[in-house]
Parts: structure tokens; C-alpha cells; sequence
């Protein structure tokens, strides 16, 4: 019992000296973001790399899980003579919940990797020590263009997960399905408001700004050579999606509850 309660005390001290390191560098960034902006040159390239880096994993995504709802919503309606009606499930449901999911967990996994590695490998080369050393803050040059990047480009692509996602379910109701095309279509448009759709984006937003946070955290605080990027990624990719779940549950109940 003694054992535990120590394994247990030293985890929990361990988990509270990790938020406050995670709280210091984010107020470091957000200072520095308050006072400088980046070049446009590292913001333009933190953009490709975020946004169009993961557009196609996004939309490969997006299009199998609106392919999977679509049936699924359907065999649900079915049971109650409401088939025709699966359009409203489908829509609403990624509007509000799946496409905020999936574009932050596909982005965590490929960007945030992306991310957590090279700022991961700068600073076991002592790259991020030199720069530091030349009088430039690191924050400005390698941290602030991709926190931006990342509240630009996730919105955007939460935006596409929707059309795709969509466009899929389309598919799937009204050739494989027999869905009226018409009712499918009419539903869409009665049941989601563009209030619906600037709701996802705003989620984009929050789900963006925390996995870029904590995707260069790791990685610009990574150690011990290459396992230690390797171990840096590996801890940004878990913590992005963990914050990302909790923060969509949480977002979800200010908005909708």
C-alpha cells in the first residue's frame, strides 16, 4: 500500500511540474505573439505544412467516416420507418462533433508529429541554443508561425472535412442506400445553420491552437538524443488527442448544452 501511494505521489508530482513547465511556455509564446509577428515566409511555410501537408489524410478520413455514419444512421432510422430522414444524423452529427475530431486527431498525428520532431531534433543539435545565442528569440522564429498557422489552417480543413464528409454520406444514402436525393438534400439544409458551421470552426480553432501548443512544447523541450525526439512526438501526439477529446467535450457543452 506504502508503494503505491508513493508511485502515485510521484506521478502526480511529476504530472504537476509538467503543466507548470507547459503553462510557462505558453505564456512565452503567447508574449511573444503579442508583440511580434512572424515573418510571413515561416508563416506561409508553417501553413503548407499543416494545412495542405494534411488535407488528403483529412479527406480520406473525413469520407470513410461519413460513409460509416451514413450507413450506420440508416439502419437506426430504419427500425422506426425514418430512413429517409438519415440526412439530418449525418450532417449534424459531423458538423457539430466528428469533423473537429477528425481534423484535430489526423492533424495531432501528422502535423503535430511533424512539428514535435524537427523542433525535437533543432534542439538535440543545439540549433535552438545557437539561435538563442545570436540574439533571436526562438519563439518568434519557431513557435508563434506555427500556433498561427495551426488557428488559420484547422478551421479551414474542419470547413473541408464537412463538404467531404457530406458529399460521402450523399453517396452512400441515395445510390447504395435509396434515399430520396431531394429529402436528403432538404434535410441537410433545414436541419444545419451556419451557425452550426461557424460552431465547428470555432472548435477548429481551440482543437488547432492546443495541439500546436503541445506539439512544440515537447519538442522543443526534447532530450537525450534521438530516443528522446522519438519519445517527444510520441508524448505530443497522446497529449494532443487527450486535450483534444476533453476540450471537444467541454467545447460541445458551452455550445450546445
Amino acid at each position: 500500500m506504502r508503494a503505491i501511494f508513493e508511485t502515485t505521489g510521484r506521478q502526480a508530482t511529476t504530472m504537476a511540474a509538467e503543466v507548470g513547465r507547459l503553462s510557462v511556455f505558453l505564456g512565452r509564446a503567447i508574449r511573444c505573439m503579442a508583440t511580434s509577428l512572424p515573418s510571413r515566409e515561416a508563416l506561409l511555410e508553417a501553413m503548407a505544412t499543416i494545412g495542405a501537408g494534411s488535407a488528403l489524410v483529412v479527406i480520406c478520413v473525413a469520407v470513410f467516416v461519413g460513409m460509416n455514419i451514413t450507413l450506420q444512421g440508416y439502419c437506426i432510422f430504419r427500425q422506426f420507418g425514418g430512413q429517409n430522414l438519415v440526412g439530418i444524423f449525418v450532417a449534424l452529427s459531423m458538423v457539430r462533433e466528428m469533423s473537429p475530431m477528425i481534423t484535430a486527431v489526423m492533424v495531432a498525428a501528422k502535423a503535430g508529429t511533424d512539428m514535435a520532431a524537427k523542433l525535437g531534433t533543432m534542439r538535440v543539435r543545439q540549433q535552438i541554443d545557437a539561435i538563442e545565442v545570436m540574439g533571436v528569440n526562438p519563439f518568434w522564429l519557431l513557435i508563434v508561425p506555427r500556433m498561427i498557422a495551426s488557428l488559420i489552417a484547422v478551421p479551414l480543413l474542419v470547413t473541408l472535412s464537412n463538404f467531404f464528409a457530406l458529399l460521402s454520406g450523399y453517396v452512400v444514402a441515395v445510390y447504395q442506400l435509396g434515399v430520396n436525393p431531394g429529402l436528403y438534400t432538404e434535410n441537410v439544409l433545414q436541419y444545419v445553420h451556419w451557425l452550426d458551421l461557424w460552431k465547428g470552426m470555432a472548435k477548429g480553432v481551440v482543437l488547432g491552437f492546443i495541439l500546436a501548443v503541445v506539439s512544440c512544447y515537447y519538442g522543443f523541450h526534447a532530450t537525450e538524443g534521438a530516443k528522446g525526439v522519438g519519445r517527444a512526438t510520441n508524448r505530443a501526439v497522446v497529449v494532443s488527442c487527450i486535450l483534444a477529446t476533453v476540450s471537444n467535450y467541454i467545447l460541445t457543452e458551452w455550445m450546445y448544452g
